[in-house]
């Protein structure tokens, strides 16, 4: 039976991200994030065409969920309350739960979970993928805790050590 994690880019190298990805046996990257680029040069291996070539390396399918982004106006809304609590994107630790709401009706109610799930390899596990490091900032968590919810499966977040 397939298990679910998630993964953000924060705070890893390229190579510990490779690293935690086959020590949780992931097969599978679904990447859940609307512009597939990360601003620093330390995160370059982040952005699409670099990390998709590190994970067939490793021999870690990819897959673009677009339809599970969150939209501009969302993320816009995310930083506008991010400002006025006074945290940066990288030093969230909530995410605003106006944006909970809306990003849970607006998006991933929208989203037949199935075929994502059908698709998924038999063994092993899926990595759902966004940038922020902890699950608890980023509509990542959201998605997995429905798909772990509907489906039975097992939920594990990776993080820095």
């Amino acid at each position: 039976m397939a298990s679910l994690a998630t993964i953000g880019v924060y705070d890893w190298s390229l190579q510990s991200f490779i690293d935690a990805l086959r020590r949780a046996d992931v097969r599978q990257v679904l990447d859940l994030r609307q512009r597939r680029g990360v601003r620093g040069s330390q995160y370059a291996w982040a952005n699409s065409k670099r990390l998709q070539a590190a994970l067939a390396d490793a021999g870690i399918a990819y897959e673009h969920i677009p339809e599970l982004a969150p939209t501009t106006e969302l993320r816009q809304l995310q930083y506008a309350e991010d400002a006025r609590q006074g945290v940066g994107k990288r030093s969230r630790e909530r995410l605003a739960p106006e944006y909970v709401t809306r990003f849970t009706s607006e998006r991933l109610d929208q989203v037949d979970l199935a075929p994502i799930v059908e698709s998924m390899p038999p063994e092993g596990t899926v990595a759902l993928l966004c940038v922020e490091r902890d699950p608890d900032a980023c509509h990542r968590s959201l998605v997995a805790e429905r798909l772990a919810a509907r489906f039975g499966l097992p939920l594990e977040h990776l993080s820095p050590g």
